[in-house]
């Protein structure tokens, strides 16, 4: 046999060594439970155990987390609809008020200065000791990037015409703030309206569409802890720029061989209509770039780097890690063609919580996001009112994780690596049997 052949081999007896421990871990459960899973999961509800175990053995990890929800989204059709949802939502809830929302963000802006300002003490020396640089510059970094997340956010409010009724008021605030961030405005927001008319589509989803077991390569060291962190690491590191800008990473299949660079009005989610638009925030984004390298001109690259880049930096991690964990987890499924439809596609995303600070810095894009999918052009300051109302109307269709938030990046990467080729509901595994 040659090298290649024997190289395949070991591949194949590692991966069942990983499969045997996976059934292992599930061996502690009562036959019930198993099947109850099973159910869960959609997959063969067998009689015997034995059968059980090894049907569920790719969902194990996501299984016996003890901290993830205790259920997954239901497979059956809701039985309610968008009308009834709405209708059990206060009428004021749906209101855009421009002024609520020009406090907001002025208020971000107000504060990103002050941080920008107190951070020109660091490494004054008749103040602080000399080692407090290496304590207060973090803190910097980490406090601005996530108050410049809540600034994208707002932006992001822009994007779904809810920052105010006003179409040429949401896209003017949304240029200016998104491309100060550098993010190309309106080639964002129309490729991010597609993921909002397609969540849970494997086949459609813009951003989040799952790699199939075909698409995922047969190498094991993909698999190994090492090559997961490694993994998160170039994610929210890389995973927005250029990852989704330039190349779409994480998008349909569909796409594929084609032009998916969100600066190129050609690109193959734009539609002609869209050129001007996207010509439009090309030149945006690179008057802004180009304020950018002046700003390395006349204050150097290191201060620009301190008091910019590394937040910029932050905030993009903010959003890749918030988004990818709003959509991606054990219990979410994915929908194809037969199955999927709005309403469902759209309770595919949970919400989390990153604890009070952060949650109210974020503007609660992180702990109603299920609303936000629902009902997009509703304003941040009144989805948690709203929320709540939803919950008694969706019930179990509600998926909210109270996981920690660096257990559950991890669970995700992980566990929710691959989807079947076949079936309609499928859900993420991390085992090739």
């Amino acid at each position: 046999m040659g090298k290649g052949g024997e190289q395949s081999q070991e591949v194949k007896v590692a991966h069942s060594a990983t499969f045997l421990k996976k059934k292992a871990r599930l061996n502690a459960m009562e036959t019930e439970q198993l099947r109850k899973w099973a159910t869960a999961y959609g997959v063969k509800c067998a009689d015997d155990r034995e059968t059980l175990l090894e049907e569920l053995a790719a969902y194990a990890d996501g299984i016996v987390d003890t901290d993830r929800p205790a259920n997954n989204l239901p497979l059956a059709p809701p039985k309610f609809t968008l009308t009834d949802i709405k209708n059990a939502i206060p009428q004021h809830c749906f209101e855009r008020n421009v002024w609520i929302s020009l406090y907001h963000l002025m208020s971000d802006c107000l504060l990103v200065a002050v941080l920008g300002y107190l951070a020109t003490w660091i490494g004054n020396n008749t103040i602080f000791p000399d080692w407090s640089t290496y304590i207060l510059w973090p803190i910097y970094w980490y406090a601005q990037g996530s108050v410049l997340t809540g600034v994208w956010v707002m932006s992001h409010e822009c994007g779904h015409q809810a920052f105010s009724e006003s179409e040429f008021i949401n896209n003017v605030f949304g240029t200016i703030f998104h491309s100060v961030l550098l993010v190309p405005y309106h080639s964002w927001r129309i490729t991010h309206g597609k993921h909002h008319s397609n969540t849970g589509s494997c086949e459609n989803d813009e951003v989040f569409a799952p790699a199939s077991r075909s698409d995922w390569a047969n190498e094991m060291l993909r698999e190994t802890p090492i090559a997961q962190l490694w993994g998160i690491f170039v994610m929210l590191t890389f995973g927005w720029m250029p990852g989704y800008l330039v190349y779409n990473a994480t998008g349909p299949a569909k796409y594929r061989g084609q032009d998916v660079n969100h600066f190129s009005p050609n690109a193959a989610f734009f539609s002609k209509e869209d050129y001007w638009l996207i010509v439009q925030t090309d030149i945006a984004f690179f008057i802004a770039l180009a304020g950018l390298i002046y700003a390395f001109y006349t204050f150097g690259f290191g201060k620009v780097f301190f008091y910019y880049i590394v937040p910029y930096m932050i905030t993009n991690l903010h959003l890749v890690l918030i988004t990818y964990l709003q959509h991606t987890d054990v219990f979410v499924p994915h929908f194809r063609s037969k199955e999927w439809n709005w309403l469902r596609g759209a309770m595919c995303t949970v919400d989390r919580s990153f604890g009070p600070v952060l949650d109210h810095t974020f503007h609660h894009i992180t702990d109603t996001h299920v609303c936000h999918h629902i009902f997009s052009k509703m304003p941040f300051y009144h989805a948690k009112e709203a929320t709540e109302a939803i919950k008694k109307v969706i019930g179990p269709y509600y998926l909210k994780d109270d996981t920690p938030i660096m257990k559950a990046l991890w669970r995700s990467f992980s566990c929710c690596q691959f989807v079947e080729d076949a079936g309609e509901i499928v859900f993420y595994k991390n085992v090739k049997q």
